[in-house]
């Protein structure tokens, strides 16, 4: 099986080339914009499958996939993306800190006769969080490619998250125990 990923990020790439498939990388550029109305939970299955529409499945080989994949930061009922400013960064993790949140990551698996989207979610823990660590973290590591504004495997997840339910993998942003589990699944119909 040969995977297609269609993600520009680099925590996804990296965790999915760990898993031991051979990848391609496609671009594809669609409107992340969704309606208010959709439930919060929702939302990064419905984006991974609209990314997952935009590529045309008559162009997979016999044996290739597609992965798209999207990934939210929801706190009390709010979907937070990614920050488009300095500014912005800080208060969303000033809005996070000592407090609870969940991240969803939705996931799309498309072969040439078969589509299988899920949703992955981690309930994510903060300690209360010192200005200056929010600054630091905003000017050293630059979130602004991350929903929420952090990335777990960075600095502000090792002094900042006091703990985690769920897959830590999710967290940055690919559920990859349950996504080599549906791709072995989807490899043996294929």
């Amino acid at each position: 099986m040969r995977l297609l990923l269609a993600s520009h990020s680099p925590r996804r790439r990296q965790l999915l080339a760990q898993l031991g498939f051979p990848i391609d990388y496609v671009s594809l550029e669609v409107d992340e914009h969704v309606s208010p109305s959709l439930p919060a939970d929702e939302v990064a299955e419905v984006l991974a499958r609209r990314k997952a529409d935009a590529f045309d499945r008559a162009k997979l080989g016999p044996d290739e996939v597609l992965v798209t994949a999207d990934t939210v930061v929801v706190h009390r009922g709010h979907v937070m993306g990614k920050p488009a400013d300095r500014a912005e960064a800080i208060a969303m993790l000033h809005e996070l800190a000592g407090e609870g949140h969940t991240v969803y990551t939705g996931v799309c698996l498309c072969s040439r006769s078969a589509v299988e989207v899920f949703t992955e979610s981690t309930k994510v823990f903060f300690r209360q969080l010192a200005d200056e660590d929010i600054e630091y973290y905003v000017d050293h590591y630059q979130p602004y490619d991350k929903a929420g504004s952090y990335g777990i495997q960075e600095w502000i997840g090792m002094v900042g998250v006091e703990r985690i339910e769920g897959c830590y993998y999710n967290v940055m942003g690919l559920p990859v125990a349950r996504l080599y589990e549906r791709l072995s699944r989807m490899s043996a119909s294929m």
